[in-house]
């Protein structure tokens, strides 16, 4: 019965009409502003997760999860390697590679790029690249006929498409009477591919393995092979297994070592942008505060009669935590619906908002990733409601307590 009382006493102040404007005016204030820093909140982490998860997806479609190498980034008997690591009963695919850098020239047009020396029908088992060609197929690299897949901004820099000839200069240079030249070879662009991620699109070219053997003078040895795990995550694990299992001068290294750069910083930017956000509640929710304050002196009179009639300090004290937390409830509420509306629906608000602005904000040749993705967490959203609830809860204790602390006598005498 009491805490019916008090609850429906609470519920009827929150409802009531009140003769003084201003405290309706800041209580509509802080519950807008609650639900403004709860949506803000849900959007900016559901983008933070969105960037983590595609800037993972994009360098890992590329990339591999493990690769071995040997000492000098030179590694014999790669089949035997490869066979070797597939036995692990987590290693999905493995694949050899050469990596070397070179210089793709065409016309006028000059531009640098890493080269990756690779096994057609083995290169879809560790990455993604023939899921994103715009133009040929991983198939066209043949062996003795140099063909090359360009990354789409390498293609668009040199201005070439597929069936162009570019001329490749290696830097291993070779002697002559006239002195050192570098390495030349002609090259037919057999393919084109778009990973959207501009430092692969932009700095990659792709060819077959015994052609890039032949370039860079490599013979039966490569730089290294890469594999393809079923879970990313256990990337770091299973390489600690190779490696405690594999020849001496043979290393394994994972995915979070060579992109841990990337991943710590997103993850350091969503902490410290959680934080900061945060505040935007809590001050929203200790506006509470004040309301309260304002609204137990506008009440005096009503609390020292409901003191008189038997209610006890605990009781006006819940009466108006009743009122604080409501306030508190409904704006977290509408935090949470409009949050999680703008973060499912990111993809459709943001370009509407650059075509009416005539802006980008995310330039290819500037970020990585050229697009605002979101990945909306249920966890995080729990977490934020939960948060932002027990700050709004928090703000109410002070004044209920004042409350709890009127003495009837007084708050009647001038009545």
């Amino acid at each position: 019965m009491n805490q019916s009382f008090e609850l429906f006493v609470g519920l009827r102040y929150t409802r009531a009409k009140r003769r003084n404007h201003f405290i309706s005016f800041i209580s509509l204030i802080s519950m807008l502003g609650i639900a403004l820093g709860v949506a803000a909140l849900i959007v900016v982490l559901s983008v933070m997760n969105g960037f983590q998860t595609e800037l993972r997806t994009r360098i890992l479609g590329v990339a591999a999860h493990i690769e071995i190498s040997g000492e000098g980034d030179r590694l014999s008997g790669w089949p035997q390697v490869a066979e070797f690591a597939k036995q692990h009963r987590e290693v999905r695919g493995a694949a050899p590679y050469i990596m070397a850098q070179g210089l793709l020239s065409f016309d006028q047009a000059v531009h640098g790029a890493m080269m990756r020396g690779i096994l057609p029908e083995r290169e879809n088992q560790v990455a993604d690249i023939g899921e994103h060609m715009k133009m040929g197929s991983l198939d066209n690299l043949k062996p003795g006929e140099f063909g090359i897949v360009l990354g789409v901004e390498i293609a668009r820099a040199l201005r070439v498409s597929q069936g162009d000839k570019v001329v490749l200069i290696a830097p291993q240079g070779q002697v002559t009477p006239a002195g050192v030249m570098p390495r030349m070879k002609q090259f037919i662009v057999v393919g084109i591919f778009e990973v959207g991620m501009y430092e692969y699109d932009n700095g990659l070219a792709l060819m077959h393995l015994n052609d890039a053997a032949t370039l860079y003078r490599m013979g039966e040895k490569v730089t290294g092979v890469r594999l393809k795990l079923d879970e990313l995550f256990a990337a770091p694990r299973v390489a600690r297994e190779l490696n405690a299992t594999l020849p001496a001068g043979i290393h394994a290294g994972d995915w979070t070592r060579a992109h841990a750069n990337f991943f710590r910083a997103i993850q350091i930017e969503k902490n410290v942008m959680f934080i900061i956000l945060l505040l935007i509640v809590a001050v929203a929710a200790f506006n509470i505060v004040s309301t309260l304050v304002m609204a137990v002196t506008d009440k005096q009179a009503d609390i020292a009669i409901l003191r008189t009639l038997g209610a006890s300090p605990g009781s006006i004290m819940k009466i108006f935590i009743v009122q604080g937390a409501l306030i508190g409830v409904i704006g977290t509420f509408i935090g949470v619906a409009g949050g999680v509306a703008l973060a499912l629906n990111i993809d459709v608000v943001v370009p509407a908002i650059e075509h009416i602005l005539g802006i980008q904000f995310l330039a290819k040749d500037v970020y990585y990733i050229s697009e605002l993705p979101s990945e909306l967490q249920w966890r995080d959203v729990g977490v934020i409601a939960a948060v932002s609830f027990v700050l709004t809860l928090l703000a109410t204790l002070y004044p209920s307590w004042r409350a709890s602390r009127t003495n009837p006598a007084e708050a009647l005498r001038y009545e």
